[in-house]
């Protein structure tokens, strides 16, 4: 035998084996680490559990409140679509008859307005034609103031006739019935007389009767005078239209 195989020999023989103590504590150790475990993770498992159960049951009064919040925006809401005016319903409800109402009234509006544009163009219409009567009576009466105060004794006929063509009713009666001694003065007087309208007003106007105030000088010969004598005259007189015609009604002086 070598020396090599005797030194195996006692290294084997010699080496120390492990304490059995020491295993025996660490074999113990190992179950009672794994129980340790066991119950950590079932404590976890627990707790978790709690605080599940804890959202489970917190969950079903976080629901009731949501259903109440609800209830009580639902009811807030229809108090202010009750309160307020403006809804698309309520405005519809409104407007249906109100349109329905606006109807007539805008009719009876614009027949109003064509009433009042017809009243309109009628008094203007009025008040032209009456414009126009008191011009054309004043430009008779001037003419007339002419012919009745311009006289000569050498042609009495056509004058006194000139003086009934331009006059009418009440005057024209009382010309006629005093023309016969008018006309026995001037032939006895060889009386001749001109006259001129210095100025003449309107004083009232309708579409067929103009009043008007003549202011005419005469001037007069005869012969008991040789020299011309002016008399000034104020004349009020009134023309009537009668067949197109304007012609004086009444003479005086005022």
């Amino acid at each position: 035998m070598s020396d090599n195989d005797t030194g195996s020999r006692v290294a084997t023989k010699e080496k120390p084996s492990a304490d059995p103590d020491i295993e025996r504590a660490d074999t113990e150790s190992a179950p009672e680490d794994t129980a340790a475990a066991d119950a950590v993770a079932e404590v976890a498992a627990a707790e978790g559990k709690s605080a599940g159960d804890k959202v489970a049951l917190d969950k079903p009064a976080g629901e009731k409140v949501s259903a109440e919040q609800a209830t009580a925006e639902k009811s807030a809401a229809a108090s202010d679509a009750e309160a307020d005016p403006a809804t698309p319903g309520r405005w519809s409800r409104i407007a249906g008859p109100a349109r329905r109402a606006s109807l007539p009234v805008a009719a009876l509006v614009a027949v109003l307005a064509l009433v009042a544009a017809g009243v309109l163009g009628w008094q203007l219409k009025q008040e032209r034609d009456i414009d126009a009567a008191g011009e054309a009576g004043l430009a008779a009466a001037r003419s007339y103031g002419v012919i009745l105060t311009s006289v000569d004794a050498t042609k009495l006929d056509s004058d006194f006739a000139a003086v009934l063509d331009g006059s009418t009713g009440e005057f024209r009666d009382m010309y006629t019935r005093s023309s016969g001694q008018l006309r026995q003065l001037l032939l006895d007087n060889k009386a001749t007389g001109k006259g001129t309208v210095l100025d003449a007003a309107i004083k009232s106007a309708t579409k067929t009767k103009v009043e008007v105030l003549l202011f005419i000088d005469q001037t007069v010969t005869n012969s008991a005078s040789a020299d011309p004598r002016v008399d000034r005259s104020r004349v009020a007189m009134t023309m009537e239209l009668v067949d197109g015609r304007w012609l004086a009604s009444r003479v005086y002086l005022p």
